[in-house]
This record gives structure tokens, sequence and C-alpha cells, in this order.
């Protein structure tokens, strides 16, 4: 066979090494196909190609291990082996129909890849129950331009997705998943909120949680980046033997992010069924009804008033949310998915603190005095591309005493506030990151306050810094009318208290003194034109 031509990319991609660099080559590639298809699809499409590379080599590198482990069998024997499909399944892989295998579908493009895309898509989920309905079958259509695909599917190929440091193929073509979510997350703006959560925004919620074990429920789950962000935490910090020492369970209402989200855990060799079978609306079709789970974590939609409501919904527990706002249902929603020892992290709109608008003060009044407020913390401005709202996180519990063994220090009867707003760094005009400095120094004030097992590590213990964190009772927090804001609390920073300021009195005084002046100055210059007016002939 004559060598393959070289696409423009090609050239450029034998050139690099770092992930990095390849993933930005495969994006430009990517985009081309931007202007010959429906914008929807477009992001459906890019990720589906990277599912199914990722599949196919998941698939080829089982293949290869089993055949070495049949080396000492006779020839006749060996297939049988290799075409068991137990060996797979049982290793969290999944069968990849020979029709459906990349090196397959790189052979036979110049026959039609648009056709053969399809078709291998429709194979691997005929072949894979936990796959049925998930991956996109529109890579025929007219509106689809074949040569660029081609272009795009050879590039793919020659993508050293191996070879970067001790990290197998797969997880490359995770991160590259990843990055790809990023990119589109960027490209769309706001429409990108129904699927995609800031890295940073999610890391503090999962630093702060420690889902080191047991039931992960995230009930509007995007992409499904909250589950792959435990998971790394779990990897990062007890290995990677322990990752599948979590459960995930989610629901999503789009279809097009449903179908991102199980893609995206099966490509992090995470189960997808926890994603439910079908995408569905949490609050008028709950696809986990008896759901207890240990951990939660949510960005919902923010101030959603187009929502199903039903006054009486059993969750409604602590007041009934107002059709106008959804903050307190999804709230509501959360602590009745609590296990009895669960803590959840949400991230919602600034005006959830405070808001006392048909009822919401009401519900949250109930909600502290119940103790199910563990923390609060006020986010700084400009985390999130899609909207311009600024943001806050609730941190709930069912449990803020000692839990036996743990040995946490009681924290019953409080409320811990941190004002995040000061932290982060601008990234270019429009967007802020948490840095991994900014993220360790709130989860570490959260793990000293509750007195973890971490914290306990790091020799950590807590106290009140002004202007940053305060551990308020409920009694306090009863004071300012149960409004929730962080500022309200922690005061003003040391920083900014002047020890050789003014004070208030005599300043109030001189700020009197001058406005006077100036009224005074103003009454003269108003006799001087009216004066000079009266003398004009006209």
């Amino acid at each position: 066979m004559p060598p393959r031509k070289r696409a423009g990319g090609q050239t450029e991609l034998f050139t690099v090494s770092s992930t990095k660099q390849i993933q930005d080559i495969l994006w430009k590639a990517a985009d081309k196909l931007r202007g010959s298809m429906d914008a929807a699809q477009y992001k459906e499409f890019v990720l589906g190609l990277v599912f199914l590379k990722y599949v196919s080599d998941a698939f080829a590198e089982r293949r290869d291990k089993i055949a070495e482990s049949l080396t000492d069998l006779p020839e006749s024997r060996r297939a049988d082996f290799l075409d068991d499909r137990d060996e797979y399944t049982l290793a969290n892989v999944f069968w990849v129909p020979e029709n459906a295998r990349w090196d397959y579908l790189v052979e036979n493009a110049p026959q039609g890849v648009g056709e053969l895309l399809d078709e291998a898509m429709d194979a691997i989920m005929r072949e894979n129950p936990a796959l049925t309905g998930v991956l996109p079958k529109i890579f025929n259509r007219d509106n689809v331009d074949k040569n660029r695909l081609k272009e795009l599917v050879d590039l793919i190929s020659d993508a050293r997705f191996t070879g970067h440091g001790d990290r197998p193929a797969q997880d490359v073509l995770g991160e590259t998943y990843e990055y790809f979510l990023e990119k589109f997350a960027r490209a769309e703006g706001k429409r990108a909120g129904e699927f995609y959560t800031p890295s940073s925004v999610v890391r503090v919620l999962v630093e702060v949680l420690e889902p080191y074990s047991g039931r992960v429920y995230d009930p509007c789950c995007g992409s499904g980046g909250m589950f792959v962000q435990s998971q790394k935490f779990i990897e990062a910090r007890a290995g990677r033997d322990h990752t599948h020492d979590i459960a995930v369970y989610g629901q999503e209402q789009n279809e097009r992010t449903w179908r991102l989200a199980k893609m995206n855990l099966a490509i992090h060799h995470m189960d997808p069924v926890g994603i439910a079978d079908r995408w569905a609306d949490t609050f008028s079709d709950d696809k986990h009804p008896d759901m207890r789970a240990d951990f939660i974590m949510a960005n919902p939609p923010f101030n959603m008033s187009d929502w199903a409501r039903r006054e009486s919904d059993p969750r409604w527990r602590y007041g009934v949310p107002p059709q106008s706002n959804a903050n307190y249902a999804w709230l509501q929603h959360i602590v009745s998915k609590l296990g009895d020892r669960g803590s959840a992290g949400v991230v919602l709109a600034n005006g959830s603190m405070s808001s006392k608008q048909s009822g919401e003060g009401e519900i949250r009044r109930t909600m502290v005095e119940a103790d199910l407020v563990a923390c609060m913390v006020a986010l700084p401005p400009n985390l999130f591309r899609t909207t311009a709202i600024p943001a806050c996180l609730w941190f709930l519990t069912k449990d803020k005493g000692p839990q036996g063994a743990k040995g946490l220090t009681d924290r019953r009867g409080e409320i811990l506030f941190i004002d995040a707003r000061a932290l982060g760094t601008m990234v270019d005009r429009t967007e802020r990151i948490l840095t991994d400095d900014d993220i360790a120094r709130i989860a570490d004030t959260y793990h000293a306050w509750r007195g973890t097992k971490s914290a306990k590590a790091k020799n950590q213990t807590y106290e009140n810094i002004p202007g940053f964190c305060h551990s308020a009772t409920l009694d306090e927090v009863a004071t300012h009318d149960h409004v929730l804001t962080p500022g309200r609390y922690v005061g003003a920073s040391a920083a900014e208290v002047d020890p050789d300021a003014v004070p208030l009195t005599e300043r109030i005084e001189h700020l009197r003194k001058e406005l006077y002046a100036n009224f005074d100055e103003s009454s003269h210059l108003e006799k001087v034109v009216r004066g000079v007016l009266g003398r004009v002939d006209v």
C-alpha cells in the first residue's frame, strides 16, 4: 500500500511531543469542521471521534495483554481467548467489533469515512448495552465536509497518545476529552453553562468534601466534571487502586449533555450506568428516588424560573420554593438525598444567601435552624465565563458532631463563613481562576475548622481571621436575620484597619463642615451668576 498522503496538520504533529501541543493541533483541525455543520452538533461530533479512538485503543491494549498471557498455548486455541468478551468486560474494557476498530476505519476511510464512522458507532452501542443511545451517528450527513473529516481521522491516528511519561494512551485521551470540553466551553460562552463548571470551582468542592469512598451524586451533572475531579482527587491522595472506591450517580436534563457525560465517565474508566438510562428533569422525573449519598456536588442553573414545581412535593421539607426561582428547590432536593452523615457542596448565585423574596428568607431560616449549613464561601468575580452573576458555595451536612471514631471537632450550632472574594488570578481580560494556593487556603480553613484527618496530619488548628473567615453561632446568624453573606461575619481584614486613621466621629464632622462650606460656595456662585444674567441686555 502506498504511503498515505499527509494532511497539513500532520506535518506539524510529527514535530511535537507534549500532550498539550498535540491537543492544540487536533483542536485546530477539528475547528475547521465548525462551519460545515450545525453548531449544536459540532461538540458531539468531535468528542464522539475522540471517544471512538479511546475505546478502540483500550480494546487493542487489552487484546495485546491477553495475547502476551497466551504464549504457552497452541495457536489454534489462542483465538478463543482473544475473542472471549468476558476477558474484556471484566477488565472494564468495552467490546469493539472489527468494523469499529480504529485501524479498520483508517484503512477503509477512502471508501466513505462518514458511513464507516456511523456504522462503527452503531456497532459499539449494539455490543455494549451501557452505551445504548449514547454515541453520535451524525458523520454521514450531507452537511459534513468529508475531506476534512478524513483529515481529522488521519490526524487523530497519527497523534502520539502514548509515550507521555508512564501514562497509558487511554489516560492521555481522557485528558484530551477534558481539554476539548473546556475549549468548547470557552468557545460557546453563556451557552456552555449547561455542561461545564470551571475546573478550579469544582476542585474547591472536591478538596473540601474529600470524597474518598461511597456514593457521589450530582443531580444536574452536566458533562460529569464533578465525578472526574473526584476520581482525580482519590488517585492523587490514595492511589490509582482506590479510584473505584466511589460509585457515581447523576442526572442531566439535556440530551446532548447527557451523552457527553456518559462518554466522559467511560473515557475515565468510570461506570456510566449511574447517569441513568435517559436524560430527564430532576424535579419532574427523579431518576434516583431512593438515593442516599455520602457526597453531593452540584452546579445548578442560577436563579432558574422555568422549572417543574409541585407544591405537594415531599422534598420541600423546609418550605415550598417559589416558581420564580429554583435555588431553594435545588438545596432542598440535595438535602433530601444526603445520607445520615452525608455532605454536599453546591454552587449558587449570591442572591441565595440573602434573598427574602417569595418566602426564600423563611426557607433559609428553617434550614439554618435545622443546623444543615456547615460553611458558606463567597467566591471572587469572573470565575464563570458563562455568567456575570456573582457566585457562592453552600456546604451542607447532616451531622456536625464528632462522628464517632472520626473524632471531628464538634461544630453543632455553628457555621463557618469564608470570604474568598479577594482570591484568584485573572488569566485574561474577562476570566479569573483560583490557583492551587487559593484552593488549598479555602479547603485547609474548612478542614481546620472541622478538625478532619487531613487537618490533623498538617497540624492545623482553626482560628478566625478578620476579613477572611469566621465561625459564627446560630444565635449570631439570627441577629443578622439569617442572611448568610460571609462579608457580614468576617469583618474587615487587619490590613484594612489603619491604627493611625482618624476616628469615625471626627471624620463625619470634617465631612459635614466640608459639605456646608460647599453649600455656601454654591449659594455665593448662584448670586453671582444671577447678577451677571440680570445685566445682560438681550
